[in-house]
């Protein structure tokens, strides 16, 4: 799998972000985003069991990353969840996303988080829309922290 690019101050994948998840995400050969990832107890909803704001967080992240790989940058136009069981904190998850069809600048993407044992917590069914990059008013200067951080960084 390779290694996707990682940011400063992203809630989910900023490795500078003090209060941040600092969530890795890896492109497998098929184009599916991948990230194996634990939700720190920090971020329950009730003790040992994630915030359904945090496991909606990660899913957005995944998904809006899908097409990062062929440099184009996706933002959310509409998402729907399914939760189907609680999302345990302290536990090792895979969050998974894939798109599931494209028509011009609009892709619809599906993730999913699951266990260990491959158990289903939840899901999501997104619509994500193409951002030209000249919309992305000051990038420019987070654009040398925009790069492949070491797991130690």
């Amino acid at each position: 799998m390779k290694k996707q690019k990682s940011s400063r101050n992203c809630f989910v994948c900023g490795r500078m972000n003090p209060v941040g998840l600092k969530a890795f995400f890896y492109e497998d050969d098929e184009g599916r985003v991948i990230s194996d990832y634990s939700i720190p107890e920090a971020y329950n909803g009730y003790p040992g069991v994630a915030h359904g704001g945090i496991v909606t967080a990660l899913l957005d992240e995944a998904m809006g990353r899908t097409a990062i790989g062929n440099e184009i940058w996706l933002m959310t136009a509409k998402m729907t969840l399914k939760f189907h069981k609680p999302t345990p904190t302290e536990t090792p998850l895979r969050i998974t996303a894939w798109i599931t069809r494209k028509r011009r600048r609009i892709y619809e993407v599906h993730g999913e988080v699951r266990l260990e044992d491959g158990t289903l917590t939840a899901e999501a069914d997104g619509v994500y829309f193409a951002v030209p990059e000249e919309q992305f008013g000051g990038f420019d200067e987070e654009r040398p922290y925009w790069r492949v951080y070491g797991d130690d960084e």
